[in-house]
């Protein structure tokens, strides 16, 4: 018999050749919090069912790891579609987007669906999750796949492969429904037995397990605000007709675009105006703009804009860094790392900002100090303001929506916006594209272009931006008086031809490489914008591509 050796998490095994990922994972699943749904084989990802027939490195991965739990709803996600169409036969299931510490998704039927509905659509899962059926998974000629999805009408899925540059698609198969999935599925439907189903009218809530209690369910955290703002996007892009990529693609190919991105352009600045005129109307509780939002939100670029709609009321707007407020190097708090930690609130004089701000709005002059980060001190360079009426205060940042921030302000005098990507684009009804996707490509793309960063370091620094938006920015987004969407439903077809050559740099030998690849494959189902003459020099996307009059 011949036989492979492994070296598993450091230790070295010998197998017999042919041998699966899975019934190797059996020897190692003591080690971890939670089931094993993945592996890595030599720094590729591959899914249990995979076989072994040479010597390699192997890493198993769990909930506790973001492809892991990937996986997993993927597989959760097939297992509510099927259920979906059993209990309601004839329906469409479409997978929106996140909400609520799950993913919304919408069920359209003959009527509309209800509770009724929904507690048997989970009963039906528990029902498949108890058969563990297997997820079978076929390679199928693009041309196939089309002739297939378009013999049931799945024009979302036609319009996407007929500009994937690959002449197969993986197509899965769990009993007798088969779809298409981009990522990978765990071997059956028996892992999936943690979950939770929420009526959420119009639709329902799919909830996963928990990264910190992977035994049991996330808990529903209703976000009627965040929900709205996705719902208002969705209603967009439908009147746009680009919900979907494929749609897009279209657009681009047919040379539609220009009048695409005006569009897309001008409602972003009907937005900005609408806020700038809210503000407006309440002018105590204006005095002090609030401005929030996670990373590559595009922040800046709004700040200027609303700057901008509020001097066309006849206001006089200023600003305040934040960060002119940190405290001395030496000052700031640590992690749990004994590191600095500067995106604690209490890496900023709480005191002095809330003591300058209410000298401000009581009619007094104030010195802003300058934060020197080379030597990490604060400075005085006689920089004095003095705000009127007319002149609100605008304060952009991760805390700015943190009561603890502006403690000492009352709430009436107080405007709180919150910004982010959240993209209405999908790849199809059952593939739906993650805001923080879009966030990190624009991310990488700015680091490259304007700070010399290659997209290794962007990738290395995010999971640690990713902690301090989990703990800083998302907590408090509810409290915002009015949120705004940056994403624009064109821009990823132009960050391509930006991020493809950045992540193609990443070698093979890097940890990040798992992630670069899977970037890299989502991009290709993206036809590019080349020409960017009609992207205005003050369009949010501008601040990451370059060429923004805005932020410089």
């Amino acid at each position: 018999m011949s036989i492979i050796k492994a070296t598993i998490m450091n230790e070295e095994r010998t197998y017999p050749k042919g041998v699966s990922l899975l019934e190797i994972s059996k020897d190692f699943e003591y080690l971890f919090k939670s089931k094993i749904v993945l592996a890595v084989v030599d720094n590729d990802l591959r899914e249990l069912n995979y076989t072994l027939n040479e010597d390699c490195n192997i890493e198993f991965i769990d909930l506790t790891h973001n492809d892991g739990m990937r996986t997993y709803m993927r597989s959760l996600s097939f297992i509510f579609i099927k259920a979906c169409e059993e209990v309601l036969p004839g329906c469409r299931v479409v997978v929106e987007h996140s909400l609520g510490g799950g993913i919304y998704c919408e069920v359209h039927f003959e009527r509309q669906i209800n509770e009724d509905d929904v507690d048997k659509i989970y009963s039906k899962m528990r029902e498949i999750v108890q058969k563990n059926i297997p997820f079978e998974k076929s390679k199928v000629l693009i041309k196939d796949a089309i002739e297939m999805f378009k013999s049931r009408g799945d024009t979302t899925k036609v319009d996407l492969f007929k500009y994937k540059p690959t002449e197969y698609i993986n197509i899965y198969r769990c009993g007798d429904c088969e779809s298409y999935f981009y990522g990978y599925m765990v071997p059956s439907t028996g892992y999936v037995d943690v979950f939770d189903l929420k009526y959420s009218q119009p639709g329902v809530v799919l909830l996963g397990p928990s990264t910190k209690h992977p035994n049991i369910p996330n808990e529903f955290k209703p976000h009627p605000k965040l929900r709205a703002i996705f719902k208002e996007a969705e209603e967009w892009a439908k009147i746009m007709g680009v919900g979907e990529v494929g749609a897009l693609n279209n657009i681009i190919v047919k040379n539609e675009y220009p009048d695409l991105i005006r569009t897309v352009e001008a409602l972003h600045e009907k937005k900005v105006s609408q806020i700038a005129d809210m503000i407006v109307s309440d002018r105590e509780k204006g005095r002090i703009i609030l401005i929030a939002g996670p990373s590559s939100s595009g922040k800046t670029s709004f700040a200027q804009r609303l700057s901008i709609q509020l001097k066309v009321n006849k206001l006089r707007p200023v600003s305040i860094s934040i960060d002119d407020y940190f405290v001395n190097r030496e000052d700031t708090p640590k992690d749990e790392n004994g590191d600095y930690d500067f995106e604690s609130i209490y890496a900023v004089d709480l005191k002095l900002f809330n003591e300058h701000l209410e000298k401000l709005l009581a009619g007094y002059e104030v010195e802003i100090p300058h934060f020197n980060f080379k030597s990490g001190r604060r400075e005085y360079k006689g920089n004095k303001l003095k705000v009127t009426q007319d002149q609100p205060i605008i304060i952009e940042g991760i805390h700015a929506l943190n009561p603890l921030l502006t403690k000492s302000i009352p709430e009436g005098n107080k405007f709180k916006i919150y910004i982010s990507a959240l993209t209405q684009l999908n790849l199809d009804e059952h593939n739906r594209i993650p805001t923080t996707d879009l966030r990190l490509i624009r991310r990488m793309v700015r680091d490259n272009t304007h700070r010399g960063h290659n997209a290794l370091k962007t990738l290395q620094l995010w999971k640690n931006v990713r902690k301090g938006e989990e703990k800083n920015i998302f907590p408090y987004q509810e409290q915002a008086d009015v949120m705004f969407n940056s994403a624009l439903v064109y821009e990823l077809a132009v960050l391509k031809k930006y991020v493809e050559p950045l992540l193609n740099e990443i070698d093979k030998s890097c940890v990040e490489y798992i992630e670069a690849k899977r970037l890299l494959k989502f991009l290709q189902y993206f036809v590019p914008i080349e020409d960017e003459q009609d992207i205005p020099p003050t369009s949010i996307l501008r601040e990451f591509i370059g060429g923004s009059r805005l932020v410089h």
